[in-house]
This record gives C-alpha cells, sequence and structure tokens, in this order.
C-alpha cells in the first residue's frame, strides 16, 4: 500500500490480494509510518488489538458489577496459548476478536435491559440503549472491515440467544433493518471502491473462493477433502480447543458439569456465542486451530465467573498466571529470536545479502512462502515470478523453467529444493553463487532443504 500509493485494494508481490479485507493493512501502514517498515512494525497492530480486547472484557465485567470476574477473565485471555500467538503475529485474527467482543458486549447490552417505545428511542433520544445500538453495528462494520462476513457472527449470537431466552421488545432492540444498513453502509465506503476498482473481481474472488470456498472446500492443504473426513473432522475444535486455550483449558470439563446444572440469561448469552463461532467453523471444511479465537474472549469471562460462583479463591489463578506469563515471556524473549534465524526464507536471506542488487528478479519452484516476498523485496525491486498454469497465476516455476529463467538478461536468483538445485547444477556456471539451508516452512507445515542459486549478472 506504501509503495503503490493505494489503500483501497491490497496487493502483494504485485497481483490483487483478496484475501481480506484491509483494515488489518490500514493499521500496519500507520505502524510502519510510526516505526518504519520492520517486523516489529508489522507485528505491533496485533499486539494493540490483544491489549484493547482485554480491555474490553474487563470493562464488561466491570459493567457487570463483577470487576473482579472482569479483571482475571482478562487475564485469562492474554495468557492462553492462541492469543500468545496471535497477538504477535502480522495477521487480521487479533482485529476481528477486538470488534467481535465489542458486538457480543453490547449485543449483550441490548437484551440485558428492558425499554418500550419505537426506534426513536434507541437511536435518537439520550441515554437508554442508543449508544449499544450504534456500537452493535459499528462493530460488525469494522469486525467485516477485518476479516469479512465471518464477523457479522454476533448476529447469529443474540438470535440463538433468543430463540432460548425470551427478550421482550426484542425487534425494536436491535433494529435490524437500520442496523444492518448502517453496517452496510460503512463498508461501502471502502467496499464499493475496491469493486469499481477491481470490475467485481475483489467479490467474486474474496468472497467466492475464500469464503465459500472455505467453507465447501479445502484451501491450503487445512481440512479434510472428502465428506468422510468433513464429518470426521466435525469434532476437530472440541479437542483443539484444550491445546489453544491452554492452560486454562484444563478447567473446561469442570466448566461444562457446572453449567449443566445451573446457569442464568448472562451463561447462556455468552453459551450461545461461543457455540455460534464453533458450529461455524465446525462445518467449514478448512479448519486451523486459531478460527474459533473469537469464542476465547467469551469462554474467559464464562470460566471466570463460574470459578468465582463456586466459592474458589484467586490464588490458583494468580499462580498459574504468573507461572503461564513466565514461560510466554521466555519464549518470546528468547525462544523465538533464537530459532526465528533457522527459517529458511530468513536463513537464505542472511546468506544471500552481500549479494543482493535492487534491479533482480527473483522466482522459486516448491516454496512459495509470503516470507520469501518480505525478506527480499526489503532489499531488491523485483517481484517473485508467476507462472501461468491452468489459467491462474502460480507464484513458482516448473523445474525446465529454471535455467532460462536464471539465463536472461540482468541478475536473477531462485529457490527450490537443495536435491533438484544439484541435479539441475552439478556445477555451477561462472558467475553464479549458490546458499542451501534447512529449516521449517510455517505456511506448509513441513521441513525444508533449499537452495538459493544467483546469478549477478
Amino acid at each position: 500500500m506504501i509503495e503503490r500509493g493505494d489503500f483501497v485494494v491490497p496487493y502483494f508481490n504485485n497481483r490483487y490480494r483478496f484475501d481480506k479485507p484491509p483494515l488489518t493493512y490500514w493499521a500496519q501502514v500507520a505502524s510502519f509510518r510510526i516505526f518504519g517498515e520492520n517486523a516489529f512494525a508489522a507485528r505491533f497492530p496485533s499486539a494493540i488489538a490483544a491489549a484493547l480486547t482485554a480491555v474490553v472484557i474487563f470493562a464488561w465485567g466491570a459493567r457487570l458489577q463483577l470487576a473482579r470476574v472482569g479483571f482475571w477473565a482478562a487475564i485469562v485471555f492474554t495468557l492462553c496459548l492462541q492469543t500468545f500467538i496471535h497477538a504477535k503475529a502480522a495477521v487480521a485474527d487479533m482485529w476481528l476478536v477486538l470488534f467481535m467482543t465489542l458486538a457480543h458486549w453490547a449485543g449483550h447490552e441490548l437484551v440485558r435491559d428492558r425499554f418500550g417505545g419505537s426506534w426513536r428511542s434507541v437511536v435518537v433520544r439520550s441515554g437508554g440503549l442508543r449508544g449499544w445500538w450504534w456500537l452493535f453495528y459499528l462493530a460488525l462494520a469494522f469486525a467485516f472491515l477485518a476479516k469479512g462476513p465471518i464477523g457479522w457472527m454476533p448476529l447469529g449470537t443474540v438470535l440463538v440467544f433468543r430463540w432460548f431466552q425470551p427478550v421482550p421488545f426484542f425487534s425494536r432492540r436491535f433494529l435490524f433493518v437500520r442496523g444492518v444498513l448502517l453496517t452496510l453502509a460503512l463498508v461501502a465506503l471502502w467496499g464499493v471502491p475496491a469493486l469499481v476498482r477491481t470490475q467485481g473481481e475483489f467479490l467474486a474472488v474474496g468472497l467466492g473462493r475464500h469464503v465459500v470456498g472455505r467453507s465447501f472446500g479445502t484451501m491450503q492443504g487445512h481440512g479434510g477433502a472428502s465428506i468422510l473426513s468433513g464429518l470426521l473432522s466435525l469434532p476437530f475444535y472440541f479437542v483443539t480447543v484444550f491445546i489453544s486455550f491452554a492452560p486454562w483449558s484444563v478447567k473446561l470439563p469442570w466448566l461444562a458439569r457446572r453449567l449443566w446444572r445451573k446457569r442464568d440469561p448472562l451463561d447462556l448469552f455468552l453459551i450461545a456465542g461461543i457455540a455460534v463461532i464453533v458450529v461455524i467453523f465446525s462445518f467449514v471444511k478448512t479448519k486451523l486451530p486459531h478460527y474459533i479465537l473469537p469464542a476465547f474472549p467469551l469462554l474467559s469471562l464464562l470460566l471466570v465467573r463460574q470459578w468465582f460462583a463456586s466459592g474458589a479463591s484467586e490464588r490458583m489463578l494468580r499462580g498459574c498466571s504468573i507461572a503461564t506469563a513466565a514461560a510466554m515471556l521466555a519464549v518470546a524473549l528468547v525462544g523465538f529470536p533464537l530459532i526465528a534465524p533457522s527459517f529458511p526464507s530468513s536463513a537464505l536471506f542472511e546468506k544471500a545479502k552481500p549479494y543482493l542488487q535492487p534491479q533482480m528478479d527473483f522466482a522459486a519452484y516448491d516454496f512459495d512462502a509470503p516470507s520469501l516476498v518480505w525478506k527480499f523485496r526489503s532489499r531488491v525491486r523485483g517481484f517473485l515470478h508467476y507462472n501461468r498454469e491452468d489459467n491462474r497465476d502460480v507464484a513458482t516455476l516448473q523445474p525446465e523453467q529454471i535455467p532460462p529463467f536464471l539465463a536472461g538478461p540482468g541478475p536473477h536468483f531462485v529457490v527450490l529444493p537443495s536435491t533438484l538445485a544439484d541435479r539441475l547444477y552439478p556445477n555451477l556456471p561462472s558467475g553464479y553463487r549458490k546458499f542451501s539451508t534447512r529449516g521449517f516452512d510455517i505456511a506448509k507445515g513441513r521441513w525444508v532443504d533449499l537452495t538459493l542459486i544467483l546469478k549477478n549478472t
């Protein structure tokens, strides 16, 4: 966005990027302006979103006159494994979590208090529920801008809650038609220019491939490809939550037994929100453990609320929090910096950096991790080469295309498996250099042995 001066249509590697709407990229642009273009600046907005989510959880608890519950629920959310991972990752998830949590809080306030009158008593008159109505639909708009239609799940939460818990004047509390129109209008401020600029392709690919496609098929190897494997994967999140929500997940069986015996309307609202998120993603064929992260603020409030309602003390919470925080700090400050240089893109970049030239183009075979573009384009102006296959752009060359690519005019380099590099170039031509590394490809979840072959002339 900064390089092109285009803040409407996201690009990656000189091609449209329709995976996500632009809210996260806007936040990263602001961070780059402040801190410069570096990894810290790319990750910083996620940390801010996670911190703000913790503040919202605390404020929600305080609003219920349960400040102690809000405080510890914020701690539980902050110190669960999935938050620890995504609060420092340059991805859109924490912004989605923030705005969905705000929408859930506002939705709860709208069903918590009784009122009558017309819609003007909500939207126009001061006091009452007017502010919560506006917050609910504003949060839904920003949740969409963070990660698309999946951000509207709080609408499902209030409808499910209404099904189990009668709410007087339900329609007048939410004024769904006016509220949805407000949300759509806010999204359209970005969406209409984006659709016009891309001749509707943003909708066709962003919604068609990345929403519908993920729902009915697998993407990037995540999830089962057959109907049987899809059915077998339905309990996926009921299993992975014990890792994602660790260390607090050890109390989930206890929580389930307690709620089975007794629950109040607030419990039902939190359960409804958790259930909507888990059920929807359970039926989506593409599965990743972090998809249900928006349920964790609700789960944290539910767990801590029941913890104190059972008469338990803060001692265990305090001790577990201190131990978890210490372990996470050690991993973040010592562990990550130690292992980061061993990641393939980083290792190859450091080895080849003295020989990189600004005018270089580059290509890859069997390795198209986004980090390859992130790392090398900090020193070169060229882009990762695309190849046309089956009427679509593929960011990889075929083996037989590698020698002609490197032999073309000007400096080039290519990244490929070491076995293929040895087969294609048992002896390097004059002016060529070779650098090799082994490491873990996070994008594909596999160990790789890679070689970078570079030609400087």
